[in-house]
Parts: structure tokens; C-alpha cells; sequence
């Protein structure tokens, strides 16, 4: 399947095929010279696949883990294209999940004010969300994604098959996006999750989560209005990801938790039911009064509070303005 993006500064493909790992030469223009970043969490197999389809490549490995996402990792993968003398006319590959991508994507929006970037995920997080859309970050001052920029790839491959060597809590951090994304645009996707088995019906998760990012990113690609919906459960989801300590637990199982305290009493109901099948929190481990902080860094604050998406019903949102007063008294409510 091929699912194209249309965007103001232009368009790609999305390419969704078992088996497309094997096929990087007919989907990439593999006569550039390539920067390959992967990090060491990723079976070595899938960049060493990919670097021998790219005739003229380098691979560099990072370590895995949200701590990699930060200026020293970034500086570096600058020095590695500086060094080796790579031009305009050059590409960066990504092999791996969400910080491998968000990394590799802002390398390349920044290197020569620009190169072709190729996103090849290897996660569910990644396939069904982070490697669309055109945004790429870094970690700075302990804040998540604070530095970035909105960088579109020039193709993005999904290959499911790579998903057999990832562990389950892995495969189920990722579910969490696809979980958000129903809750919130989809409710025959929610029903698909919550009633049948997600791991058996992989393909079609990830196909109906990527047709859904798809349409809110076409529409707003710059997070102007509609986009931000795809913030459901990242406003709470991140300040507990900065308030337990970056990499504590996985930013899928994050955005799971910011999910329950913006749902209404009956679709949290549902949420937590969804939750507990796939082994996703559903209880904070801090006080509601550690997370204002970290709500006040968040890219969507004001002075005075920050705006949310709401759900009140499975399959439909909406947006509100919040004080940071009244958000600490619904987190206490929700968990």
C-alpha cells in the first residue's frame, strides 16, 4: 500500500509492505550518498540491509533511549557528514524508532539548511505516528522536544515485518498512539483494539492510524489548529515523562496515562479497560502538583494555563483552554 502526504512544502509517499526492508533500492534514490543512523536497541540486521542497498554509505549507531535525543548526539551526527564531506545532494537514513527519527530529521533539516531525509521506522510507536508528519526534535534542559523543527521526509517506509524482534512492552508502547488516535478520531479503530487482538491484526492498525495522521496533517501541517488533536494525552503524557525522569517509562506508556484525566468518566471507563488488556499503565507514580512545571514548558502553554483535547465520547474530541489550577485538580481526580 501507498499512502501519499500532501503538504504545503510538497508531498511523499508512504510505503506499507511486508517485506519493503528488501527493497530500499527500487524506493530510495540510493545513488546519493547516505548517512545511516540507527541506534544499538535495533537488530544490527536492518541497518546493515539497508547500508548494503545504499552503494555509498555510512552507518552510525547511537545509544538507544530517549537520553540520546540531545545536542552532544546531534553535534555528532554533524561532524560525521562535515567529515566525510557530504553534500547538499546527499540523504540521512533512519533505521529505528521515534529518536532515531526525530534525531536523524532534524540532522538533515539543519545540515546545508537542508537534505533529503528517508525514514525507515522499525517501531509500532514510529510507524504509526512519529515518522509522519514532518516533525523532528531534540531534548533540551530536560524538556522534551523543546528544540526542532517541522522537516518533511521524503519517503517513509514501513516495513511490519520488522516488528517480530520487537518485546511486547515495546510493540504495546507504540499501541498506545494507535489507542489515542482512535479515542480521539476513530472509533472503529478504538473497537478494533479493544475487542480483537491488536498483534494479529497489526497491519490493519497501523494502515487506519497512518490514514488518520495522514488527513489531520494535510490539513494543518504546522500544528496551526486540527493537528493539535494529535496532543491527546502528551500535554499530562509529557510532564510525567520529564517528572519521572526522562526514559523511566516509555513515552507511549506516558501518552496512556495523560489519556485518562481529559476523557470523561465513561470513556476513561473504556480507556483504562484497553489499558490493563495490553499491560499499559494507568496509575501516576507523583503528585499532581510535580507535573506544573513541566505543563508550563509545554509548547501549548500560556501564563496561565495550557490548551488540551478533550474526549468525552470514544471516537470524537474536542479543544479547551485550562489553568494549571484546574488541571491539578482533574489529575487528582482521574488516578
Amino acid at each position: 500500500m501507498i499512502i501519499t502526504v500532501k503538504t504545503s512544502s510538497g508531498s511523499y509517499d508512504i510505503v506499507l509492505e511486508r517485506g519493503a526492508l528488501n527493497r530500499i533500492s527500487n524506493l530510495c534514490n540510493v545513488k546519493k550518498r547516505a548517512l545511516i543512523v540507527t541506534d544499538d536497541g535495533v537488530p544490527a540486521e536492518y541497518s546493515a540491509l539497508v547500508s548494503k542497498q545504499f552503494p555509498d554509505s555510512i552507518i552510525k549507531t547511537i545509544p538507544q533511549g530517549e537520553k540520546s535525543k540531545n545536542f552532544d548526539t546531534y553535534k555528532e551526527l554533524l561532524e560525521v557528514l562535515c567529515e566525510n564531506d557530504f553534500s547538499r545532494n546527499d540523504c540521512v537514513v533512519a533505521v529505528g524508532g521515534g529518536v532515531v527519527g526525530d534525531m536523524s530529521g532534524f540532522v538533515a533539516s539543519t545540515y546545508m539548511r537542508g537534505i533529503t531525509f528517508y525514514n525507515i521506522p522499525t517501531t509500532l510507536l514510529s510507524q504509526v505516528d512519529s515518522s509522519i508528519g514532518g516533525k523532528t526534535a531534540i531534548d533540551f534542559g530536560g524538556y522534551k522536544n523543546i528544540v526542532g523543527a517541522f522537516y518533511q521526509p521524503s519517503k517513509v517506509i514501513i516495513d511490519p515485518e520488522v516488528l517480530k524482534t520487537l518485546s511486547l512492552r515495546q510493540f504495546n508502547n507504540g499501541l498506545a498512539e494507535s489507542i489515542k488516535m482512535g479515542a480521539t478520531s476513530d472509533a472503529s479503530l478504538f473497537e478494533l483494539i479493544e475487542n480483537q487482538n491488536a498483534y494479529e491484526n497489526v497491519d490493519k492498525v497501523i494502515e487506519k492510524s497512518l490514514l488518520i495522521k495522514k488527513a489531520v496533517v494535510e490539513e494543518d501541517e504546522k500544528e496551526q489548529g486540527l493537528r493539535r488533536v494529535l496532543n491527546f494525552g502528551h500535554t499530562i503524557g509529557h510532564a510525567i515523562e520529564t517528572a519521572t525522569g526522562l526514559g523511566d517509562l516509555l513515552h507511549g506508556e506516558c501518552v496512556a496515562l495523560g489519556m485518562l484525566a481529559l476523557s470523561s468518566e465513561q470513556a476513561r471507563a473504556r480507556l483504562v479497560e484497553v489499558l490493563k488488556k495490553y499491560s499499559l499503565p494507568y496509575n501516576i507514580s507523583v503528585t499532581p502538583e510535580t507535573l506544573t512545571a513541566p505543563l508550563k514548558h509545554d509548547k501549548k502553554a500560556e501564563a496561565t494555563g495550557v490548551n488540551v483535547v478533550l474526549v468525552n465520547e470514544i471516537g470524537s474530541f474536542e479543544f479547551d483552554f485550562m489553568e494549571f489550577s484546574r488541571l491539578e485538580k482533574i489529575i487528582k481526580e482521574a488516578y
